[in-house]
């Protein structure tokens, strides 16, 4: 019997968790995904799920303080930091996307097809407009990455950072008619109502990659480990990466997500 299982059958008893509280990135969110996932983990077990869509950095800050049981997030040396804490359980690989550099339809800066970094050097150079999330999330965190390998102090009146999640951050590019890094899944599920082109993909760089963190009491009193686990143990079920691989090709025709449970992360980036 799973973990799952026993707990779904245990759900409600005296002592079993009956809601913990996820904490995980607006990109999950934004694209939809989370109301795929969400009510098929409750069908599934009995444990209902309270979600905080936040940047990256700030989930895991709300698992830190013991204020969230279970985080899904996309922000890699951010996950470490808080593993090397010491008070999480496992951290498992759930699934991949991409991100890519959006812009205006006649692409000002010129940008079309070239590598991520010589596509940055250019905007900056331009001054052409360039929308950050500015948010300490795992999309902003890999900007900033992506920048400093390009040698480049991102400022001045081009760049525009708006302190909110990537669907804000997308309209708020489209209407300076600029430039922006987005994941996939989110760009896809709002192209329709933007302007606003892929003018770079498919640069190893540029692979986004999810893990689901449980945390355990060690965080915090509050901490609902068992549902903590119960959550980690279903998203990379069976039942949840079929769910998370067919997420998408309906509408996009293609997955907005790869499912990757049971992958070693070189898998990955090899």
């Amino acid at each position: 019997m799973t973990a799952v299982v026993a707990l779904a059958l245990l759900a409600g008893c005296s002592g079993q968790p009956t809601r913990i509280v996820l904490a995980t990135t607006t990109s999950t969110q934004d694209s939809g995904l989370l109301d795929e996932l969400v009510p098929r983990f409750t069908d599934a077990t009995g444990i209902a799920v309270k979600t905080i869509a936040v940047g990256s950095g700030q989930a895991i800050e709300l698992a830190r303080r013991g204020e969230a049981d279970v985080v899904l997030v996309h922000s890699p040396a951010d996950e470490e930091a808080l593993v090397a804490d010491g008070a999480t359980g496992r951290r498992l690989l759930v699934m991949h996307n991409d991100f890519v550099l959006v812009g205006p339809d006649d692409d000002p800066a010129g940008v079309a097809g070239a590598d991520v970094d010589d596509a940055l050097e250019t905007i900056a150079a331009t001054g052409s407009p360039f929308v950050s999330r500015g948010d300490d999330s795992g999309t902003h965190t890999k900007e900033l990455a992506l920048w400093s390998v390009t040698g480049t102090d991102p400022a001045g009146d081009w760049y525009v950072e708006t302190g909110q999640g990537m669907a804000a951050t997308l309209r708020v590019a489209d209407e300076r008619r600029g430039y922006a890094l987005a994941d996939r899944a989110t760009y896809l599920s709002q192209a329709d109502t933007l302007a606003l082109e892929v003018v770079v993909e498919g640069d190893p760089g540029l692979l986004n990659v999810y893990h689901v963190i449980e945390m355990t009491a060690a965080a915090g009193d509050r901490v609902e480990a068992d549902g903590a686990a119960a959550f980690a143990d279903w998203i990379v079920s069976d039942p949840a990466q079929e769910t998370i691989g067919a997420f998408g090709a309906g509408e996009f025709g293609r997955p907005l997500f790869v499912p990757d449970a049971g992958k070693d992360l070189a898998d990955l980036t090899g």
